[in-house]
């Protein structure tokens, strides 16, 4: 199937994890550029970002489970991550901790907490909707990993 045909299918647990994969690019980005600011707190939030974004890396890329050496609890706490529910409540923690970086200041972790919203809200969309979790064979899912261990 490709890209295009999986946009096609209309499920938005495929749209939600090609939303993950735009969040994890831009949590990073702006993790790294908060990072120099002389406020503790904003620091403090712009490492959350980083770190949020790593975990959105294993969540969303499934193959990175079997090729990274990663411990046996962090593996199990990832793979309990599987459903659009548990995604779409995973993804509102991390909005939720942007959000609350206004308290602080206004700065552009704002972006990161809109599109880690909108990701978990098109999660949210798919499990109301009753539509099965579908992984994106380019991110490495629907039996990727398994052809290549």
């Amino acid at each position: 199937m490709t890209l295009k045909e999986e946009f096609a299918t209309r499920n938005f647990s495929i749209y939600a994890q090609w939303l993950g994969v735009l969040s994890m690019i831009l949590c990073f980005a702006l993790g790294l550029a908060n990072c120099i600011r002389f406020n503790i707190l904003l620091i403090a939030f712009a490492v959350i970002c980083l770190v949020s974004s790593f975990i959105i890396l294993f969540i969303e890329v499934p193959l990175l489970l079997r090729i990274c050496p990663t411990s046996s609890g962090f593996d199990a706490a990832i793979r309990r991550i599987s459903t659009n529910y548990m995604r779409a409540g995973a993804y509102g923690v991390m909005a939720l901790v942007q959000w609350l970086s206004i308290i602080v200041e206004a700065t552009s972790l704002i972006a990161a907490a809109v599109l880690l919203t909108a990701t978990g809200l098109c999660y949210l969309l798919a499990g109301v909707k009753g539509q099965a979790f579908v992984g994106s064979k380019t991110l490495g899912g629907a039996g990727v990993a398994q052809m290549i261990v």
